[in-house]
């Protein structure tokens, strides 16, 4: 029988121990390479050519949905699961849309990983169905692609001039904006809208 050749990216070296064990296991099942930041994925996965990709969402270097819509790009014949402990609705969808094959939360009971990798293996789709649910109850976003670069740029710091001058605006259409995200979103001012946003998915 031949085995499925399987990646791990995971950045915390016990679980990416344990989660090897777990997958060898398997007689069917081969982990040809293993590494701990985001931005070794690709390298490795175009030296040993790997059937699945298991990736951790939150890794050093490239974050996991990056490098997994950077394989797909490169390795279209690999398929990718995303691992992660955040089963937040817009993150499913930001999976979704960077070509992951499946999505499973890391609290999942262990022998759902293996039928999980056989399963995207297969061509078929693999998500949480608590999480599939939740995406689909979940409000759509409400901010424009400019309106999210704003706030993307106030989440990692920046003032009012430090985006401004990113973004090519001035600093009175900056505020204008920062004024719509937060009434678009509920918010009680910029921290809040960035909370909300982070929480549903839609900022990274």
């Amino acid at each position: 029988m031949l085995s499925l050749k399987i990646l791990l990216a995971e950045d915390m070296h016990m679980i990416r121990g344990a989660l090897v064990a777990l997958l060898e296991l398997e007689p069917d099942l081969e982990v040809v390479a293993s590494v701990d930041r985001g931005d070794t994925i690709l390298k490795a996965a175009l030296e040993t050519r790997p059937d699945v990709a298991i990736i951790d969402i939150d890794l050093p270097g490239t974050d996991g949905l990056t490098a997994a819509a950077e394989l797909h790009e490169q390795l279209p014949t690999c398929r990718t699961l995303i691992l992660t402990n955040l089963g937040r609705p817009g993150t499913l969808r930001r999976a979704l849309s960077a070509h992951v094959a499946g999505f499973l939360l890391k609290d999942s009971p262990p022998d759902q990983l293996a039928q999980a990798v056989r399963a995207v293996a297969a061509g078929r789709r693999v998500v949480d169905p608590q999480l599939a649910l939740t995406a689909w109850d979940s409000v759509d976003n409400p901010l424009s692609p400019r309106e999210l670069e704003v706030l993307r740029l106030a989440a990692q710091g920046a003032d009012t001039a430090e985006i401004a001058g990113c973004l090519y605006l001035s600093k009175g259409t900056v505020r204008n904006y920062l004024t719509a995200i937060v009434s678009k979103l509920g918010a009680r001012n910029r921290i809040d809208a960035v909370r909300i946003a982070e929480e549903a998915g839609w900022i990274p």
